[in-house]
Formats: C-alpha cells, sequence, structure tokens
C-alpha cells in the first residue's frame, strides 16, 4: 500500500525520574531528511532515534521533538544532618535542666526542626533512561506511520481513478487515429477533384500524399510504450514498498509520450483528447508528490 510523506504522531512514556513526550511530523520532501530537538543532557541518544525513525519513515522531511519532564520527587532523597540534630538535643537537654522538665527529648520534635532533614538531588544515569525513551519513540513512529499509510491509501484510490480515466481517453485516440488517415484521404480527393476540373486523379500520387500523413501521424510507437507505463504504473500502486521516485519516474515518461501524440496529431478530436489527458496527468503528477 502506498504511504503520504505527510502526517503526524505522538508517544510518550513514564519512567521514575520524570516523562518523555515525543512529536513527529513529517511533511514532503524529495529524499529522507531527519531533523531532532532533544534537551541537551539526552544528546548522546540522537542517533538511535535517528536511526529508530528512519527504520520505518523512509522518505520526507521529518522532525523529531523529544520533551523531557523531570519529576522533583522522583530526583531527591531525605539526608539527616547530625551535626544540627545532635545541636538541638543538646539544646533540649541544657532547656531541660534550666526548667527542670523531662530530659528525654522526643524524637519527632528533633526531627521536625529546621536542617535536621534535607532534600538531596540524586543523580540520574541518563543512559538507564534510553529504554523509555526509544519506547516514546517507537509509540510516535507507529502513530505517524499509521496516519501516513491511511492518507496512502486515499492517494492510491484516487490515483487509480485519475489512472483509468487517462486509459479511456488514450483509447479513444487509439480508435480515432485510422479514422483521421481515412478522412484526409477523402478531404484530399474532394480537393484535388476540384483543382482538377473533372480531370483524372493520379492516384499514385494520392496513395503517396496519405502514406505520407499516415506515417506522419503513426503512433504505434507511443502508445505501446504508454502501455508499458500504464502497467508499472498499476503495479506500483500495489506495492509495499516505497514507490514515490518511480511513480514520479513514470509520469515524466508518460508525459513524454503524450506530448509527442499530441504534436504528431493534426485532427481536432485527437488534440482535444490529449488536452484532456494532459490536464488529468498534470493533476496525477501533483498527488505522486505526496507519495513516500
Amino acid at each position: 500500500m502506498l504511504k503520504s510523506m505527510t502526517g503526524y504522531g505522538k508517544g510518550d512514556a513514564s519512567t521514575p525520574h520524570g516523562n518523555f513526550l515525543v512529536e513527529i511530523r513529517s511533511v514532503n520532501h524529495r529524499y529522507g531528511e531527519i531533523s531532532t530537538r532533544l534537551p541537551r543532557t539526552f544528546y548522546a541518544m540522537e542517533n538511535e532515534v535517528k536511526r529508530l525513525a528512519a527504520s520505518v519513515l523512509k522518505r520526507g522531511k521529518i522532525d523529531i521533538s523529544v520533551q523531557w519532564d523531570e519529576t522533583s520527587a522522583g530526583n531527591t532523597a531525605p539526608q539527616l544532618d547530625m551535626t544540627v540534630a545532635r545541636a538541638y538535643f543538646d539544646a533540649y537537654v541544657r532547656l531541660s535542666k534550666e526548667l527542670n522538665l523531662p530530659q528525654d527529648a522526643p524524637l519527632s520534635l528533633i526531627m521536625s526542626q529546621k536542617g535536621v532533614v534535607k532534600e538531596v538531588a540524586v543523580a540520574v544515569d541518563e543512559t538507564e533512561l534510553q529504554p523509555q525513551l526509544l519506547a516514546a519513540v517507537q509509540a510516535a513512529v507507529a502513530a505517524i506511520d499509521a496516519m501516513r499509510l491511511k492518507e496512502g491509501t486515499a492517494l492510491a484510490d484516487d490515483l487509480q481513478a485519475r489512472r483509468r480515466q487517462v486509459g479511456e481517453w488514450v483509447a479513444l485516440v487509439r480508435e480515432r487515429t485510422p479514422q483521421v488517415v481515412v478522412e484526409y484521404r477523402q478531404k484530399l480527393k474532394v480537393r484535388l477533384d476540384l483543382l482538377l476540373e473533372g480531370n483524372e486523379i493520379d492516384e499514385g500520387r494520392l496513395a503517396q500524399e496519405v502514406a505520407l500523413l499516415a506515417d506522419r501521424c503513426d503512433i504505434t510507437e507511443e502508445l505501446v510504450r504508454l502501455a508499458s507505463h500504464f502497467n508499472q504504473f498499476d503495479e506500483a500502486l500495489c506495492s509495499s514498498e516505497p514507490v514515490g521516485r518511480k511513480l514520479d519516474f513514470l509520469m515524466q515518461e508518460m508525459n513524454r509520450e503524450v506530448n509527442t501524440i499530441g504534436s504528431k496529431s493534426n485532427d481536432a478530436d485527437v488534440t482535444k483528447l490529449v488536452i484532456q489527458i494532459k490536464a488529468e496527468m498534470e493533476k496525477m503528477r501533483e498527488q505522486v508528490q505526496n507519495v513516500e
């Protein structure tokens, strides 16, 4: 099935230290170009992120944005300051003696004093978070790939319908071409009759003129090549591989053959059909530019 080069996907993953949010956007591009925006602490994982995206997204301008929301609660740990705690305890004992109070200092009282318990930052090894980061990237890649596939299916349906229409018009050109030569002979004979005013027509000369026209208007080779291009185009639409470049090339070749047919034509009906074919093929070419 065809895939579009435009799409959007999002993925996320949670860790004890924070959360990852990955967003991927892609638009049309002649080649495959991937750019990333990662937090500085995760720069070392950039190549792995690109590799994962490139394994699925073969063509297009692809932008990957990674956001890291650090959870403060998960990155700190309580730490006792025994010097401060001992100072509070000694002060309590002295005060107890002065006021003739019990000297057993409640633990909860000491622990609640300012500076006894501190929150200390815990160093996080970013490499330990790589599996979660790549899981978020993979989810985003799967989401955008599904969207590109859905749009590609719509593109394929449109291209198939337009290709069938072009094929029908080309068939009319094929049917019309032999009749052009017959009509030319009839018109030429009428003109000669008028010019010769009843004198005998040189049938050999007439046949020679008709043969020259038939040779100039012969589009057999163009029609054969066009039929071959049509078959290849239809096969490519059913391929599971990226075929955008192949379709673009085939459109160029098909357009070349139609232009040649138009240049050889001296018939108004054929010319009209060629104009219709070229207009429809231009619409096909625009659609092909969206195919991966």
